[in-house]
């Protein structure tokens, strides 16, 4: 697959996340991802997010610099939501359902106490080592899972295994079944898995909203050596 199967520009992946994945990008399934990514624009079809930025989690948050993983499930399907983190949104866009509870789950953190931002970028997250991750990395407009099976599991899946085996002391969220699932071979012995409902309003207060684990990630990442995220946004993206 190649920078123009995802779009117009190019992929700028970092030299750790470029080395590690040139074989997975090489694979039968990842070049056919790429020829139903043209297929779709030949087809006239949106498709979100833009190319630019569909590795934008993988461009903000390095390999060697992860240190929190949020699994999301596949891109926001309306317009101009989706910029490649999952749950984030760009500035100016109004946070989804899903961001506005995670942003109720940090206010009510009583560990964290920190008022809701006023837009739903995320990007100071993915900067910090959070990297946002949705397990399939394009949908076309409107239409909800409809990019999933063509082939971004394998790849996020092999994202998922790398950083289970070669980094130590990571968190990894896990909100709801479809990232549990995901995230279900993460070694609980080399890092920290947090498990709770997703955010969404139809689950967000069947245990996610409590789940205390922003301030317990922080809480874990110190007590190995580490610092903190600072889970709060600036106020202008």
């Amino acid at each position: 697959m190649s920078a123009e199967a995802a779009g117009e520009a190019r992929v700028r992946l970092g030299p750790s996340w470029k080395s590690r994945l040139a074989p997975v990008f090489a694979s039968p399934a990842m070049q056919g991802l790429g020829e139903f990514l043209r297929a779709e624009k030949r087809a006239g079809r949106t498709v979100y997010p833009p190319g630019a930025q569909m590795f934008a989690a993988l461009d903000h948050t390095p390999f060697e610099s992860v240190r929190v993983v949020i699994l999301g499930q596949d891109p926001y399907h309306g317009p101009g939501q989706a910029h490649g983190l999952s749950f984030s949104v760009p500035p100016g866009v109004p946070p989804p359902p899903s961001l506005q509870n995670i942003f109720a789950e940090i206010e009510r953190d009583p560990e964290l106490r920190l008022p809701k931002p006023r837009h739903g970028c995320l990007i100071h997250w993915a900067d910090q080592g959070v990297l946002l991750l949705n397990a399939v990395l394009s949908v076309r407009a409107g239409q909800a899972g409809s990019h999933a099976g063509k082939g971004w599991e394998g790849f996020t899946d092999a994202i998922v295994d790398l950083l289970n085996r070669e980094r130590e002391g990571l968190v990894f969220m896990l909100w709801g079944s479809y990232a549990q699932k995901k995230g279900a071979l993460v070694d609980r012995q080399r890092h920290c898995v947090l498990r709770a409902p997703h955010p969404s309003p139809l689950s967000a207060y069947r245990g996610f909203i409590g789940c205390g684990h922003f301030s317990a990630a922080n809480r874990y990442l110190r007590g190995r050596g580490g610092r903190p995220i600072d889970w709060s946004l600036p106020a202008e993206a």
